[in-house]
């Protein structure tokens, strides 16, 4: 794949998110309800989500109309390109149904099935999160992303997220239970892009959780690698549904081996 259309990727997805960003902030109804429910009835989807990516996807489309879409809530083609962008319009939508500034507007470019392109808006905290493949990571406006500097795990503060299924969430519970008196401390934002892209500020010193989609983890996991941190699924696998854990390099091995003991990835 060539510079230029990296390029040419990161101006539209960066561009994309900003339109979204400012929809979403700017635009929410304050009477603003559930429009849907996805894997229960405690996970929802608003008005604003459906918005949101229908915005994107037709930006997008109107640039790069052979490319490929899957989005969370439902754009979904195959497109002819070889480039497929994974957008998730508001990622923390239960913290923007109740006001909480934690969300975020992910969007990733694929190409060939490999993540070339990522960017995280958070129009709350003012910050968007950018990377190439190959090019570092960064702060729009800022300078380049690193993570924190090593510690080991007992000095780490971990962040995680919780699934909305109850019973999925109760043994998730019992794994962070047992993690807390390994770790410096846990944090739960209610957002995965936002925790990878913590993970890349050095504002963690890890992240994990179970049951993300791939328009959760695309953008945040590229911003957090290009930043150099590893990110991973069970030991030797990429990250997944079944799990995904991003840390510094002195953090990653032995939480990843303490998740995957404690059976993090299944209940």
């Amino acid at each position: 794949m060539t510079d230029p259309l990296k390029t040419e990727l990161l101006g539209f997805a960066l561009e994309a998110a900003k339109r979204a960003g400012e929809l979403l902030r700017d635009g929410r109804p304050a009477d603003l309800g559930v429009a849907a429910v996805k894997s229960s009835p405690i996970d929802v989807v608003t008005e604003m989500d459906i918005a949101a990516e229908k915005l994107i996807t037709d930006y997008l489309a109107a640039h790069r109309p052979d490319d490929g879409f899957l989005g969370e809530e439902g754009a979904s083609s195959e497109g002819t390109s070889g480039v497929r962008w994974v957008v998730d319009p508001l990622d923390g939508t239960v913290n923007y149904l109740y006001g909480l500034p934690s969300w975020a507007v992910s969007i990733a470019a694929e190409y060939h099935g490999e993540t070339v392109v990522g960017v995280v808006a958070a129009p709350m905290r003012g910050e968007t999160y950018h990377a190439v493949l190959g090019g570092g990571a960064w702060l729009a406006g800022g300078g380049p992303l690193r993570c924190r500097e090593p510690a080991p795990l007992e000095q780490a503060l971990v962040a995680t997220g919780f699934n909305y299924v109850q019973t999925v969430r109760a043994h998730q519970a019992e794994v962070a239970g047992r993690l807390i008196p390994l770790v410096r401390d846990v944090r739960r934002s209610g957002s995965a892009a936002i925790d990878l892209c913590d993970v890349a500020a050095g504002r963690l010193d890890g992240y994990y959780e179970r049951g993300l989609n791939p328009w959760d983890l695309a953008a945040g996991d590229l911003v957090a690698r290009e930043a150099g941190a590893l990110t991973g699924g069970r030991p030797g696998t990429p990250p997944s549904g079944e799990l995904a854990v991003a840390a510094t390099p002195a953090v990653f091995e032995p939480l990843q081996r303490f998740l995957d003991e404690a059976g993090a990835w299944h209940d």
